[in-house]
């Protein structure tokens, strides 16, 4: 099975040995390496009726390179752990294993190696490695006051869709929506860019606007201030949606996760590609909405009970 799911693959330079030893090897020549781990566990994260499983790798590679493109850098290798029931298709496995390298190849890094193991249901843990091409690590915790707020990508896609899902609603008129939940489309290239032009602080919004602006908050001990004015363009795109199922637009834009926009504080200029949205302040670490506390759903919390599928 791991021979034919490694066979005919093409790795790009980066990779000096790729799978079918005891370890890959893959080169670096920054002379550092960014580490990055994220899981996907089926019927928390997704569900294979609604998702095909080269979704769910694609998926799975999106936001795991999104974490190295927050930090400034480029993603150039994943390593991939794959649990699943006996009963598990070698089929679904291979189709899996598509849409890992349909999105790695995005991105020109390659899939080097994993595991393959029988669990009780799917689980797919993928660790990236990333390479900053000799820049700074942009962290979170370097946004200043007087900063600029801006966004790469598009914000509550993921939300509206998985409301969509849930509620069985709009397989034609929001079948976009809907597709943008199973699949996420980060900002790819971003990161670099933010960093070149001299971002402070970056992350990616993989938790909900407001959730993941709080730990830059944290970290940074500033006060981030977003206008919704700036956000009305995501908010319009989602307004048809959320009138069709009864939801407010508004918390997909500021408290849906998984979109993989991304988030960065800039001192000067916001470079293209990038939307200012707000402004960073002195302050205790808070975010405000148009000056005042968001009353609604922030972002994901992972261990809470209550929350619907992620």
């Amino acid at each position: 099975m791991i021979d034919r799911l490694v066979a005919g693959r093409r790795q790009p330079d980066t990779t000096e040995l790729g799978p079918g030893d005891d370890a890959a090897v893959v080169s670096c020549a920054d002379g550092r390496a960014l580490v990055s781990t994220d899981m996907l566990v089926e019927g928390r994260h997704f569900r294979l009726d609604w998702s095909t499983p080269q979704q769910v790798g694609r998926k799975a590679i999106a936001q795991n390179a999104a974490d190295i493109e927050a930090m400034g850098a480029r993603p150039t290798a994943f390593v991939v752990g794959f649990g699943a029931p006996a009963h598990t298709s070698a089929a679904d496995a291979a189709a899996l294993a598509d849409g890992m390298w349909v999105e790695a190849e995005r991105l020109g890094a390659g899939v080097v190696g994993g595991d393959l193991v029988q669990a009780d249901c799917w689980v797919v843990s993928v660790t990236v490695l990333g390479d900053l091409a000799g820049r700074t690590a942009v962290l979170r915790s370097g946004a200043r006051p007087g900063a600029t707020l801006a966004v790469a990508g598009e914000l509550g896609r993921s939300a509206a869709g998985l409301r969509l899902w849930s509620d069985g609603v709009g397989a034609e008129e929001f079948a976009e929506l809907r597709r943008r939940h199973l699949v996420p489309e980060p900002p790819y290239g971003q990161g670099a860019v933010a960093a070149d032009a001299g971002a402070q602080a970056m992350t990616d919004v993989s938790d909900g606007l407001i959730a993941d602006l709080g730990h830059l908050a944290a970290a940074s001990q500033v006060t981030l201030q977003v206008s919704t004015a700036a956000l009305a363009a995501d908010h319009r795109a989602l307004a048809p949606a959320a009138t069709a199922v009864g939801a407010d637009a508004w918390s997909w834009v500021l408290g849906g996760g998984e979109d993989h926009a991304l988030v960065a504080a800039f001192p000067g200029e916001v470079p293209a590609g990038w939307r200012a949205i707000g402004q960073v302040r002195e302050g205790p670490a808070r975010v405000l909405v148009d000056g005042a506390v968001w009353d609604g759903e922030a972002g994901w919390q992972s261990f809470d009970s209550s929350a619907p599928l992620r």
